[in-house]
């Protein structure tokens, strides 16, 4: 039976505790539709968001928006899946079709884009935002991004193929998740779906499990930058491609061709029991399997259970204003109507299925669905690790992906995996 939690301060500040150590180009934006007596002009807020999972919901709330405010148009673009955002971002500014409102991861990817950004200090939610949340986009006191939500993400499992397999308890150490996939496999289940086709996937939240295991992220990153640090030679990542193998040997066959909506169909029809995935992808396991039974397991590298029986938890993307846009007063009415009004809050908990990064929405488990309230239950009980890819060099996802790729692919070794991250990072971080 599913039991409601509700996200009260308490969640927040023990997610603080964990996380502070985790068409066509319009001539401008008002438009040329005139409302009746042709005395205002409609207004278009471009919006340019990568999160495929909201796509059709986000299509929802636009009409709801558009019915309440008259002479107001969103212009919703999503680019996600296997595009990347970033590349397509920066295309979009180069050729003169700014969004004026887009998405920042924080870190690194708020001093990239840092000149476009407006401080959004004043604006009404800011007191209602998480302390943790507010930490990938601050700079000299100021908050330059609205939080979307929290997520968190491990290896999703299917309950029900667990239990047939035999598989009585979590696995919470290597050696267990091992033994759990050989009894997955004697029954004829694929144990893991890879998508590693995905750079995401690979050069982002694979090669963040290495990190986030470091007695100190933030210090080992920082010594990476300065050169006191260094890939080989460090024992977690020599840790990390033991899982990394693990999931190649009891895998689906070509994960370099497979795509993040074929990993994730091949999980929601049970053809496999788990994928390395977080709570984000409830609304699509639901459009696929509605009645699967699911939840996620840690994604351990060794076997010492209590450092692994941790999920990766964190702030996975901002929405933010184009200092330069034309209509940056409608933009920022249009992010607080999202996180404070009764329908903005009903969508940010039971259609995106969100974990909320503010204080006054609430949801439940059944809003969030079972990936969401395990998320939470791991975060309440202090087991979280940090998200660590938005500090890494920018172009890092690329460059990483691709020389896990390499080694997935069979065309280099540990050694050469490590050379090659090691060599990617020091000609980044020089840019």
């Amino acid at each position: 039976m599913k039991r409601n939690i509700k996200l009260t301060l308490v969640m927040t500040l023990a997610l603080s505790m964990i996380l502070s150590a985790c068409g066509s180009k319009e001539a401008d934006n008002k438009g040329n539709n005139a409302e009746s007596g042709g005395t205002a002009a409609t207004k278009t807020i471009k919006i340019f968001q990568f999160k495929v999972e909201i796509a059709e919901a986000l299509n929802r709330l636009k009409a709801e928006y558009e019915s309440t405010h008259p002479g107001i148009k969103l212009d919703i673009q999503t680019v996600g899946g296997g595009a990347d955002y970033g590349a397509a971002l920066k295309a979009k500014f180069a050729s003169g079709e700014e969004p004026d409102i887009f998405n920042n991861g924080g870190y690194r990817d708020l001093g990239t884009w840092f000149d476009k950004l407006e401080d959004l200090s004043d604006q009404p939610w800011v007191a209602d935002t998480v302390d943790v949340a507010k930490e990938p986009m601050t700079k000299d006191g100021k908050i330059y991004g609205q939080p979307m939500n929290l997520e968190g993400y491990g290896f999703v499992y299917n309950k029900d193929l667990f239990a047939k397999a035999g598989i009585t308890e979590t696995p919470t150490t290597l050696a267990q998740l091992e033994e759990a996939a050989k009894k997955l496999q004697a029954i004829g289940v694929t144990p893991f779906a890879n998508g590693y086709q995905e750079l995401w996937v690979l050069g982002n939240h694979t090669i963040n499990v290495a990190f986030a295991h470091q007695k100190d992220p933030d210090a080992f990153i920082k010594g990476l930058n300065e050169g006191t640090e260094k890939i080989p030679g460090n024992a977690t990542f020599d840790e990390w491609t033991k899982l990394v193998d693990l999931t190649l040997k009891y895998g689906n066959k070509n994960p370099l061709t497979t795509d993040y909506n074929t990993e994730m169909t091949l999980f929601a029809n049970g053809e496999a029991a788990m994928t390395q995935q977080g709570n984000w992808t409830q609304v699509q396991i639901d459009g696929i399997n509605p009645d699967l039974n699911i939840g996620i397991l840690p994604m351990p590298i060794n076997d010492n259970a209590e450092d692994n029986d941790k999920l990766y938890v964190g702030v996975p993307n901002n929405w933010v204003v184009n200092k330069n846009s034309k209509v940056k007063p409608e933009a920022k009415e249009f992010l607080n109507w999202l996180v404070t009004s009764d329908i903005g809050k009903k969508y940010i908990a039971k259609d995106f299925k969100f974990i909320p990064a503010f204080k006054s929405i609430e949801a439940t488990s059944e809003d969030l669905g079972d990936l969401g309230a395990e998320v939470v239950k791991y975060s309440q009980e202090g087991k979280a690790l940090s998200w660590n890819f938005n500090k890494f060099p920018d172009g890092g996802m690329n460059e990483f992906g691709n020389q896990i790729q390499a080694y997935v692919a069979g065309k280099s070794d540990k050694n050469a995996l490590f050379d090659g991250l090691q060599k990617a990072w020091d000609s980044l971080k020089t840019k």
